[in-house]
C-alpha cells in the first residue's frame, strides 16, 4: 500500500533523508520512530505531498505522490501532531468544509454520521470545537482524516498532550482503524508504539537502522535469554527443581527480596520456553511464583541502542565476532 525507493531529501549540503527505502503493507500498523533531527518528520512530509523529495520514490497505492500528486493524496487521510481545527466551527460545521474540501463523492450525512459514531463524537456533533476537551479535539482531527474512506492514514504523534485515559482511548481507536486501514504511527511514546504497532521502522541521521517486529529486534539485540523470577520456596531446593528442566543452562539466586521470597537468573537455551514447565514444577510442590519476566529489550532499549550509532546487522555481526574472539580463546 505504502512504498519508498531510495528516498533522499537534501538542505544545501545536509542530507536530511538519506537513501531510505521500505513499505507498509495493507491492513498494518506500521510504527515510524526517530529521534529528533533523524529525518521523520521530512519523510512523513514527502509521503504525504508536503515536501518533495531530492531523489527517489513514494507511492502511495501504486500512485507516486511527485508524478501522481492529485490520485496519491486521495488515497491518504493526515492528522498531523497539531490538528488543523477551525475553533469558532462546531464539530458538523468543519466535517462539512472539510467533506466539500476534500470533494469526497460518498453520501453526507451518512458518511460523517459513520466517522463520528467511529471516533465517538456523535454526542459533541453540534458543539463548538474550541469548547471541547484536548481528548475530544484529537479525535476531530482522527475524523477529518478519515473523510473520504482513505485507504492509507498517516497520524503523526497522535496521542501528544493526552491524559492516560484518553491515550488509552485513542490507541483502541488506531487498533480498529489498522483492521481496515494502512497506518503508518509517529509517536515519540515508545510503550504506545509496542502496544499498537504491528511493525517498527527505525530512522536515524536520515537512514533506517532498524525495519522489523520489536519482538524480532528485541531478540536480535538481546545478548541473552534469560527469565527473571520471584519465587517464594527455599533456595537451594527451588534452585536443584530449576535446574532439572530441560533446556536450563544456569540458575543464579540473586538476593533475598522479601521473607521467603528470593530473585532467580534463569537462562536457557535460545528458542527454548521454559515458563509452563517452570510453573508446573514449582506449583506442584506449593512454591509460589511471585513475579516473572524477561531479560530482553523493551522497545525504549532498542530505541536508545539503534539511534546511538549501532544498527541491528552491526549488533549481530560484532555478537557473531565476540563468540568467535571467545572460541579462539579458549582452543589456545
Amino acid at each position: 500500500m505504502i512504498e519508498v525507493k531510495n528516498l533522499c531529501k537534501s538542505y544545501g549540503d545536509k542530507k536530511a533523508v538519506d537513501n531510505i527505502s521500505f513499505k507498509a503493507h495493507d491492513g498494518e500498523i506500521l510504527g515510524f520512530l526517530g529521534p529528533n533531527g533523524a529525518g521523520k518528520s521530512t519523510t512523513m512530509n514527502i509521503l504525504t505531498g508536503y515536501l518533495s523529495s531530492s531523489s527517489g520514490e513514494a507511492y502511495i497505492n501504486g500512485h507516486e505522490i511527485l508524478e501522481n500528486p492529485i490520485e496519491a493524496k486521495k488515497e491518504i487521510g493526515y492528522l498531523p501532531e497539531f490538528p488543523p481545527l477551525y475553533m469558532d466551527m462546531t464539530v458538523k460545521e468543519y466535517l462539512y468544509f472539510i467533506y466539500e474540501l476534500k470533494g469526497v463523492k460518498l453520501p453526507r450525512n451518512t458518511h460523517l454520521k459513520e466517522i463520528c459514531e467511529l471516533v465517538k463524537i456523535d454526542h459533541v456533533y453540534n458543539r463548538m470545537i474550541k469548547n471541547l476537551s484536548k481528548g475530544y479535539k484529537q479525535r476531530v482531527g482522527v475524523a477529518q482524516a478519515l473523510v473520504g474512506n482513505p485507504n492509507v492514514l498517516i497520524l503523526d504523534e497522535p496521542t501528544v498532550g493526552l491524559d492516560p485515559k484518553q491515550i488509552i482511548e485513542i490507541r483502541t481507536l488506531i487498533r480498529k482503524l489498522g483492521k481496515n486501514h494502512t497506518v503508518i504511527l509517529s509517536s515519540h511514546i515508545l510503550s504506545e508504539v509496542q502496544a499498537v504497532c504491528d511493525r517498527v521502522v527505525v530512522i536515524n541521521q536520515g537512514k533506517i537502522v532498524a525495519d522489523d517486529t520489536a519482538d524480532n529486534l528485541s531478540n536480535a539485540l538481546t545478548a541473552d535469554h534469560k527469565l527473571i523470577a520471584r519465587i517464594d520456596g527455599p533456595r537451594e531446593e527451588v534452585i536443584k527443581v530449576i535446574s532439572a528442566i530441560p533446556g536450563v543452562v544456569s540458575v543464579l539466586a540473586d538476593m533475598q527480596r522479601e521473607k521467603g521470597v528470593w530473585e532467580y537468573n534463569i537462562e536457557a537455551v535460545e528458542g527454548t520456553d521454559i515458563r509452563r514447565e517452570l510453573n508446573r514444577r514449582l506449583a506442584a510442590r506449593n512454591w509460589y511464583i511471585m513475579s516473572l519476566r524477561s531479560s530482553e529489550l523493551t522497545l525504549e532499549d532498542i530505541f536508545l541502542r539503534l539511534t546511538m550509532g549501532e544498527s541491528v546487522d552491526e549488533f549481530i555481526n560484532k555478537k557473531a565476532s565476540d563468540l568467535d574472539d571467545d572460541g579462539e580463546d579458549e582452543k589456545e
